[in-house]
């Protein structure tokens, strides 16, 4: 599958996709960019006057990336003659280092540690473009029937 088809794929839709593109994909690992706007909603209440992005946002963000995009990928190669699966988000163990602000643009590199049994596991991490991470863990995702 191409970069676009997995996006195409994904069950998320704006405004709650938090991928842009797809920089990189393969067998073993994807890299995904997004930029989160800065007219986006939930900034006007976290936290007024000194905005960032809630943590739980940044978690979406990398399992939309590292768990979804990636295993839809790994899926769509592996059960090319059977029903079509999606790869849910299950479990996280994240460490959160750094803020993102409005407007920043991340990067989400997501490597697969396991997969099989329609199991996905990937280390994954998010920096800003500079290169400061921002958060970092385990996460993982099952095999769905779409």
């Amino acid at each position: 599958m191409t970069p676009a088809a997995v996006l195409d794929a994904m069950p998320h839709r704006p405004p709650f996709r938090f991928i842009d593109e797809i920089l990189e994909l393969d067998e073993d690992h994807i890299v995904a960019a997004y930029r989160f706007s800065a007219d986006a909603d939930f900034y006007r209440g976290h936290f007024p006057g000194n905005p960032i992005t809630p943590g739980v946002l940044l978690l979406e963000a990398m399992a939309q990336a590292g768990v979804v995009a990636h295993g839809i990928y790994l899926l769509g190669r592996a059960a090319a003659d059977g029903p079509p699966l999606l790869t849910l988000f299950t479990d996280a163990t994240v460490e959160f280092t750094g803020v993102v602000r409005p407007g920043q643009r991340v990067l989400i590199r997501g490597r697969k540690l396991v997969f099989r049994r329609r199991l996905l596991r990937s280390a994954v991490d998010m920096t800003l473009e500079d290169g400061a991470v921002v958060c970092s863990g385990t996460l993982s995702g099952m095999g769905v029937p779409a």
